[in-house]
């Protein structure tokens, strides 16, 4: 599939590390590599507290990487300055998790939507301005009188709207979608993925869509990286890792999702997890996951196991595979 695809985004090792309160080192990200290749989807999903939103923010520069490298379009985004800089930052954009905290109370929706219009000077004039934030308006579903109202007046998924609008306005090429469905209704959930599909379709955008819901990530992505405290465990295309995957922690994962035919429902076997997650401020030697893991041996607990392709384009960081 990836052949002839050219990569937008390349991690290599990354690592990110946070000091806490008590002076104890927390391992965030710890050692990921990745591909994004442009106009592609990649879902990354795991756990609440796994390093997803971590590893995703330091992949567009709002993190500081504790080691490894970031290249977008060949350059390394972390050590960018001045106009380059500039240039990267219209490039890539944001879709956050919350749209209750994400927009600004005391703005008008036009001034939210218009605020890259302004820092970027995508406008010539007034006029100019306001025609580009209708536009916006009505890409996303709402209309111009949303335009001079303020947040607070609006719901979830409007809101959400409003800023996927603020994230369209300077034509990106890249966004981090960071749980952008995480917060609203299920009935809401679809309509905004099926949004960000149109869109991608339209304007050929590349998304690194963040989530925990498999289910959803499913709909949207190409492939689907999953990460368990701090590490890549299985990367791989969406269809091939619902068939046929193969870490332990993935296929737990899949074993919960509920299957809308009752009598499949019945006959499936839910895969229980044993055990607490490791905190990330002291993980275990080896395989991340071993202390929960019903295959785990020895090997598994001493030595990590490196993320390899085991099938064509199906990548799985497991040591049962060797």
């Amino acid at each position: 599939m990836n052949e002839k695809k050219t990569p937008l985004l390349e991690v290599k090792d990354l690592k990110k590390y946070f000091v806490n309160s008590k002076n104890s080192i927390v391992k965030a990200v710890d050692g990921v590599s990745f591909t994004i290749y442009k106009g592609e989807t990649l879902g990354m999903v795991g756990e609440s507290g796994c390093g997803k939103t971590t590893c995703g923010r330091t992949c567009i520069g709002l993190y500081e990487p504790t080691e490894g490298s970031v290249l977008y379009d060949g350059n390394d985004i972390h050590k960018l300055s001045g106009s380059a800089r500039t240039a990267f930052t219209k490039k890539v954009q944001v879709i956050f998790q919350d749209p209750y905290t994400s927009l600004n109370p005391r703005m008008t929706v036009a001034d939210i939507i218009a605020e890259g219009l302004d820092n970027h000077k995508l406008v010539k004039n007034r006029q100019e301005r306001t025609q580009r934030i209708y536009e916006l308006l009505e890409l996303v579903g709402l209309n111009k009188e949303h335009a001079n109202r303020f947040p607070h007046e609006f719901s979830g998924g409007q809101r959400q709207r409003i800023g996927i609008a603020r994230a369209l306005a300077v034509e990106p090429e890249f966004i981090m979608c960071d749980e952008p469905i995480s917060a609203l209704d299920v009935s809401i959930q679809a309509q905004i993925v099926n949004l960000l599909i149109k869109l991608q379709k339209e304007m050929g955008i590349t998304y690194l869509f963040i989530a925990h819901d498999l289910s959803m990530v499913k709909h949207i992505s190409d492939r689907i990286a999953v990460m368990y405290l701090g590490t890549m465990v299985e990367l791989t295309d969406s269809e091939e890792l619902y068939a046929n995957p193969l870490h332990p922690y993935t296929k737990a994962l899949l074993s919960a999702i509920p299957i809308p035919d009752p009598d499949v429902e019945e006959e499936r076997r839910r895969i229980m997890l044993n055990g607490e997650i490791p905190s990330p401020i002291n993980p275990p030697a080896g395989c991340r996951f071993a202390g929960r893991c019903a295959y785990a041996t020895d090997r598994c607990r001493s030595e990590m196991p490196a993320l390899k392709e085991q099938e064509k384009g199906h990548f799985v960081a497991c040591h049962l595979y060797e």
